[in-house]
C-alpha cells in the first residue's frame, strides 16, 4: 500500500432530492457542495440517485405481464430527468469539484447515450475534474423494471492522497464477490450510496468496514410523502405513504467497525468527519483480505471488467 495522507475531511450529505427534477435536484447538489467545502470538506458523498431522486414505492404501473399508461408516462418523466454520465449536469459537477477543490462522489439515473435504457449509476469526480462512472451491476427487486443492468463500469476506482476510493450502490454490498473486486483494488475507502433505512443494514455497514478494514461511507437519503409530484399520473401510489417515506440511517465507520459519526435519522443533514487514514494499514496487520489473510492458490477471482473510459474522463 502506498503512503497514505494521514487526514481526509469527508462530508456525507443525507439530503432530500427535488423528486423527478434533475434541474433542481443538482442546483441543490451544488449549493451543498459549496457548503461542505466552506466548513474544509476534501471528499463530498451524496447519496444513491440524488438527481432526479430514488421514486420509492412506485411501480410505474408494472405488474407481472403487464403496464399501464398512467404508468409509462411516469416513467417517460423520469427518463427525461435522467442525465447523460458526460452531459451538462456532469460538466456542472466536473466545474464545481474544480473550483472548490474537492473529490465528488454523486448517485444519479443515467440516461444512455445510444439507447433508451437508464442505469443506477454514480459518478466519481476528482479536483481537476476527471469522471469515473459506476453502474450498478443488479437492479434490486422491482428496480429492474426501472434501470437495466450494467454491462461496463463495473468497479472503477479513483486514486487520492488517502488510497483508492471506490463505490458500491446499496445492495451491490450484499454481493460478495463485488466487495472482493473492490478490496482487490486496495480501497480505502468504501463508499455505499444507497436507500437503505432498515436496521439490519447497520449491521452490514459495520460488518464490510471490518472485513476490507477501510472506511464506509454509509450514505443514504431522507424522503417525505410531499418530495413527490402532485401531478404524477399514478399519484394514488403515493397517497397511503407515511410522511417519511425514507428514514436515512447514514454515518461513516471506521477500519475497525467502530462509528467515526452519529447515525442521522429522520432530517437532512451533512456529517463531517475527520479520517485518519492510519487507521486503514494499521488494521491490516492481522487481517488484510485481499493480501496476507487471502489464499489465491485456493481461491480465485476472475473479474471480467471492461474499463471502457480507462483511467477517466476529463471535460
Amino acid at each position: 500500500m502506498k503512503d497514505l495522507k494521514d487526514n481526509c475531511r469527508l462530508a456525507c450529505v443525507q439530503a432530500e432530492p427535488v423528486m423527478f427534477d434533475k434541474k433542481a435536484s443538482l442546483e441543490k447538489a451544488l449549493r451543498l457542495t459549496d457548503e461542505a467545502a466552506a466548513k474544509g470538506a476534501e471528499f463530498v458523498v451524496f447519496p444513491e440517485l440524488f438527481i432526479p431522486g430514488y421514486p420509492l414505492k412506485l411501480t410505474f404501473g408494472f405488474t407481472v405481464g403487464s403496464r399501464t399508461e398512467a404508468g409509462r408516462k411516469d416513467w417517460k418523466r423520469y427518463y427525461d430527468n435522467s442525465m447523460l454520465w458526460d452531459g451538462p449536469e456532469a460538466r456542472a459537477l466536473a466545474d464545481k469539484a474544480r473550483e472548490k477543490g474537492v473529490y465528488l462522489s454523486i448517485g444519479y439515473s443515467e440516461r444512455d447515450a445510444v439507447t433508451a435504457t437508464l442505469y443506477n449509476s454514480n459518478l466519481m469526480i476528482d479536483p481537476e475534474g476527471v469522471i469515473l462512472n459506476h453502474r450498478k451491476l443488479k437492479p434490486t427487486g422491482s428496480e429492474r423494471v426501472v434501470w437495466g443492468e450494467a454491462y461496463q463500469d463495473y468497479f472503477p476506482v479513483m486514486q487520492t492522497p488517502w488510497g483508492p476510493a471506490g463505490n458500491l450502490i446499496c445492495w451491490e454490498s450484499y454481493m460478495p464477490l463485488a466487495r472482493v473486486a473492490l478490496y482487490q483494488k486496495g480501497i480505502s475507502i468504501y463508499i455505499s450510496p444507497n436507500t437503505n433505512d432498515n436496521p439490519e443494514w447497520q449491521d452490514t455497514v459495520r460488518h464490510i468496514a471490518i472485513e476490507g478494514h477501510c472506511f464506509f461511507v454509509n450514505c443514504n437519503m431522507l424522503i417525505r410523502k410531499s418530495s413527490y409530484p402532485a401531478d404524477l399520473a399514478c399519484h394514488e401510489e403515493v397517497d397511503p405513504l407515511p410522511e417519511i417515506v425514507c428514514r436515512g440511517g447514514s454515518n461513516i465507520i471506521d477500519p475497525f467497525g467502530h462509528p467515526v459519526t452519529d447515525t442521522l435519522w429522520d432530517e437532512e443533514g451533512i456529517l463531517y468527519a475527520d479520517l485518519d487514514m492510519q487507521k486503514v494499514p494499521a488494521a491490516k496487520m492481522e487481517h488484510d483480505v485481499a493480501g496476507h489473510y487471502a489464499r489465491p492458490d485456493v481461491l480465485e477471482l476472475v473479474v471480467n471488467d471492461p474499463e471502457y473510459y480507462g483511467d477517466g474522463f476529463e471535460f
